[in-house]
């Protein structure tokens, strides 16, 4: 089994109506077609300060989310080569059937950095965890920057993509800063990155995002 690294400490996630006022800011209620006093009244009506507030990926997905991300003043966004992005969807995870949810108990498991997804997942499942899924990932960044910073990333393999003949593309996405490299761009370098990498690879600058449980 890879070695492990000590987690770094993750500041407190802002109150639930704090989250709800910033994706309305943002402008995420608008392709979810939420009501901004629905987003609102979620928020206040939930008692569970310390969850992450997600809207559902059916309302709105990773392709528009991941643009507003921001480190300093650059923009996130997609990797050229995942067009497919949105296809990425929740694998083996029953998600509430409400356009709003809460994921309690996010952490950034950066004591799986160096591990791969094939080995990650099993050892999440006897932790009683659940991985993210890549908009969860991104809502929580959205949220708490913090949780996305140089070399301590992350995986979010509760998201996967199903091939037409039922089996899973071997790809598993991820959220990162960019090198700059490549067909990044220069201009990118340091900017929130949504990428893939492969289910049997290891990289010692991702950690495997999950959280304790999701609820209404």
């Amino acid at each position: 089994m890879p070695t492990s690294t000590s987690p770094a400490p993750m500041p407190k996630l802002p109150t639930l109506t704090t989250q709800a006022e910033h994706l309305i800011a943002l402008g995420v209620h608008d392709p979810a077609r939420l009501p901004t006093h629905v987003l609102r009244s979620f928020a206040a009506e939930s008692a569970a300060d310390g969850a992450l507030l997600a809207v559902h990926p059916d309302r709105v997905p990773a392709s528009a989310l991941a643009p507003l991300l921001r480190h300093g003043d650059k923009p996130g966004f997609v990797v050229s080569d995942m067009t497919d992005v949105d296809r990425f969807t929740s694998c083996g995870i029953d998600l509430p059937d409400a356009p709003l949810y809460l994921a309690a108990g996010i952490d950034r498991g950066d004591h799986m950095a160096n591990w791969s997804p094939e080995e990650a997942l099993p050892a999440l499942a006897e932790q009683g965890r659940t991985p993210l899924l890549l908009t969860e990932g991104i809502h929580w960044v959205l949220n708490q920057p913090a949780a996305l910073e140089r070399n301590r990333c992350f995986m979010t393999i509760g998201s996967r993509l199903r091939k037409p003949d039922g089996t899973l593309d071997a790809r598993t996405p991820a959220l990162w800063l960019s090198n700059g490299t490549g067909r990044d761009g220069r201009e990118r370098r340091g900017a929130p990155k949504v990428g893939w990498c492969w289910w049997r690879n290891r990289h010692t600058w991702l950690g495997f995002a999950s959280t304790e449980g999701r609820r209404i």
